[in-house]
């Protein structure tokens, strides 16, 4: 029997957190190849440490020449991205800091496969959705990437000038009958201007906003504050802590509330089914919800390096369906073409729209006119309650 009263965590962290800012380094040059050739290949990882940051991985261009071109271009993106973060720190500034691209170009031995249109690599991918939230998302981990976005808002604005860039967020999240209905503990640790700021200054600063962010009769008496729990958070980015892409995969995903297949998205372009394929199940997931074949969907797709079609479809409802999962994997199958190109194509994923995913979660964003966020239509609930 699945639980209904209980309490929940997830967590999220901010643009300026360290992995994030690596995770939006190595999608912004994703976003730049793709502006010059839909079909470019990137594997880029990114690391940042104190006044250092180094880029690596792999990258095929049809052009080599343009090749050469295109990694020219690398130190001012990545500076753009410090820049726009908002990290001018002594010791990690947009301006000074030390940029090292090791790019090289794609091994023909993996690109043999995905010529043939097979999948990247092998793995098995996750897709979730829940009628707990509007966006149809688990509601702790959609709440803590609220706060900070709204916190980035106010320090961006002006409005909260004290503010800076790092800042991470934790919400735990009390069940009642399967619905979420109150905040029972909130921590918000957030990197600050100055020494003789205290944890209460702090509170009274970010209280407000989240306040605004949280459903109304979430906060009660009851609820635990924890800002800045350990005091003094001045040193903050990657000057206070060695970032990386790829470590932050449950922020990206659904906060712990749904599996996750083990790889990353950010840095990786749309043949590499660890991101195409995600994406491909949480549109299929929240498709399903959204045509009110199920209260919660869970959709798992596997695939093998070369191999087009994929392995395996599974789907669960956790018992919120009348419908056999069964049949819901059947109606899948013929709805939608789950092959990497077919996927590419139905979401129209050959496109630079990777950088703005790179922070506050790749789920539960609306879907935008120029592509972005296009897993997060429901244009295909119809063809699936037509097959059901």
């Amino acid at each position: 029997m699945i639980r209904q009263n209980y309490i929940f965590t997830s967590e999220s962290v901010s643009e300026g957190h360290p992995d994030k800012v690596c995770d939006r380094i190595s999608d912004a040059i994703l976003d730049a190849l793709l502006g010059e050739e839909p079909n470019a290949r990137v594997a880029c990882e990114t690391f940042a440490t104190t006044n250092q940051v180094v880029i690596g991985g792999e990258v095929g261009l049809a052009d080599q020449g343009n090749l050469a071109r295109q990694m020219g271009r690398v130190d001012a993106i990545t500076r753009a991205c410090i820049k726009d973060i908002g990290y001018e720190q002594e010791k990690f500034h947009h301006a000074t800091c030390n940029v090292l691209n090791l790019l090289h170009e794609q091994s023909a031995h993996i690109a043999q496969g995905v010529d043939r249109e097979g999948a990247g690599d092998q793995g098995i991918m996750f897709g979730y959705a829940t009628t707990e939230t509007e966006e149809l998302m688990p509601a702790p981990i959609q709440y803590s990437h609220a706060i900070l976005r709204r916190l980035a808002e106010a320090r961006k604005s002006g409005d909260a000038p004290s503010l800076r860039p790092d800042a991470k967020t934790q919400l735990s999240v009390r069940y009642e009958d399967g619905k979420p209905v109150e905040v029972t503990q909130l921590v918000l640790s957030t990197q600050h201007e100055s020494e003789d700021q205290t944890s209460d200054d702090i509170r009274a600063i970010v209280e407000p906003y989240i306040r605004d962010v949280l459903p109304d009769g979430w906060l009660t008496e009851n609820t635990e504050w924890w800002v800045n729990p350990t005091g003094t958070f001045v040193i903050g980015g990657p000057d206070g802590d060695a970032g990386l892409t790829g470590r932050k995969i449950i922020v990206d995903t659904y906060g712990g509330a749904a599996p996750h297949g083990g790889g990353a998205f950010s840095g990786k372009d749309p043949t590499k089914v660890d991101r195409s394929a995600a994406y491909a199940a949480r549109y299929l997931a929240k498709n399903v919800v959204a045509a009110g074949l199920a209260e919660r969907c869970t959709i798992q797709l596997s695939y093998a390096i070369g191999v087009a079609k994929p392995l395996s479809i599974y789907a669960d409802t956790f018992g919120t369906s009348e419908i056999p999962p069964a049949k819901i994997e059947e109606a899948i199958s013929r709805a939608m073409d789950l092959t990497p190109r077919g996927i590419r194509d139905h979401l129209h994923l050959n496109r630079p729209i990777y950088e703005r995913t790179a922070a506050y979660g790749h789920f539960g964003r609306a879907p935008q006119n120029d592509g972005g966020f296009s897993w997060e239509r429901t244009d295909l609930a119809e063809a699936l309650s037509k097959e059901l």
